[in-house]
């Protein structure tokens, strides 16, 4: 099959199982993630893309290879045991990249963003998919919230064919309630997005918006959908950002911004107003924050683990490694889901 047809509908190198070899993976997919993350693969030139991943398609060539001598990666954790290929898909579904997951307000089914089709997968406790829904209507899935009322949010981070660059609020049926952002349009603005990467809902049904890829800020909006404030801006002093990638809210009310190439976490009230900064988390792309404020990071890039530790203090108090994860969610059990893009896996990880 010709280099150019071997894509998934985003646009992406469909690379197929996850790689499994510690070392030779983390290069792999770090230099997988780091072409892939152009949004030059939104374009539908089969010559540029072919060009694009030429280099990394050599690499994976490589991998599997070492791969198939060396044996499965070994995660080390002195908390939490791998569960291997927990989660299930039916014959007519491939995975795609794994890039968020969420928990069902019961505490025990699972909810996954991945990039095919059908985009929205849920899973009951043993890892089958149950429901699905979502054909159609993505360019790029990124972002994925389960606000504490029970709907689901997620994020559209490209655009292409008057398609993309929003935000969709669903029911967990799946009915359509809210679009935030103009179809296909990439700009900064009230009503336009470029590049919306994550979604938190507040208490009160405010919601906040990441819109991390190319506008580097953060914006607020009313229960309604109505504007509220826009703040942020690329940079490196407090409160600027370089590709926010993540957003939670803590017990507190207080918005934890993952500031992914700036290699922090940022903290602002729901104004705006810049309360402190950790670096201790690596560069997160995925954050996940329990009622009780235990943080959970997914950073791939920097400690290529899957930090555990308190959202009070910012104290790391358990770890899971090699994990090249960029979701990151827990059920009542303490169990963590982690979605790999480049691996296209989500895994689970029981607590001891």
């Amino acid at each position: 099959m010709p280099l150019g047809e071997s894509l998934n509908y985003m646009g992406r190198p469909a690379f197929g199982h996850p790689p499994r070899v510690s070392q030779v993976r983390s290069a792999t997919i770090r230099a997988i993630q780091h072409v892939t993350s152009s949004e030059e693969f939104a374009m539908t030139s089969a010559g540029r893309v072919a060009q694009l991943i030429a280099p990394v398609a050599a690499i994976v060539v490589g991998f599997t290879a070492v791969a198939g001598a060396q044996g499965a990666v070994q995660f080390r954790s002195d908390d939490y045991t791998h569960v291997e290929g927990w989660a299930k898909l039916p014959s007519h579904i491939d995975w795609g990249n794994v890039i968020s997951v969420e928990p069902d307000p019961d505490g025990e089914h699972v909810w996954a963003l991945h990039r095919a089709e059908p985009p929205i997968l849920k899973f009951d406790p043993d890892g089958t998919v149950i429901q699905t829904f979502g054909d159609g209507m993505f360019v790029r899935p990124h972002g994925f919230h389960m606000s504490h009322d029970g709907f689901l949010w997620a994020t559209d981070q490209s655009g292409r064919d008057g398609k993309g660059h929003q935000v969709f609020k669903f029911t967990r049926d799946g009915e359509l309630l809210m679009t935030l952002g103009t179809a296909g349009v990439g700009a900064e603005g009230p009503d336009t997005f470029n590049g919306p990467t994550d979604v938190a809902v507040a208490d009160n049904g405010d919601v906040f918006i990441t819109d991390g890829h190319f506008n580097n800020r953060v914006v607020k909006y009313s229960q309604d959908g109505t504007f509220i404030k826009a703040w942020g801006r690329k940079g490196t002093a407090p409160g600027e950002f370089d590709l926010p990638h993540s957003i939670a809210i803590d017990s507190q009310g207080r918005v934890f911004v993952g500031d992914r190439s700036n290699a922090r976490i940022q903290i602002f009230d729901q104004d705006g107003k810049f309360l402190e900064s950790w670096d201790q988390f690596g560069m997160v792309s995925g954050l996940y924050i329990t009622d009780d404020d235990i943080i959970y990071v997914a950073d791939y890039q920097k400690h290529e683990a899957l930090l555990i530790g308190s959202a009070t203090d910012g104290s790391i108090t358990s770890r899971i490694e090699p994990v090249l994860a960029e979701g990151i969610m827990v059920d009542k059990h303490g169990n963590i889901f982690a979605g790999e893009v480049a691996g296209n896996i989500l895994r689970k990880f029981a607590k001891n």
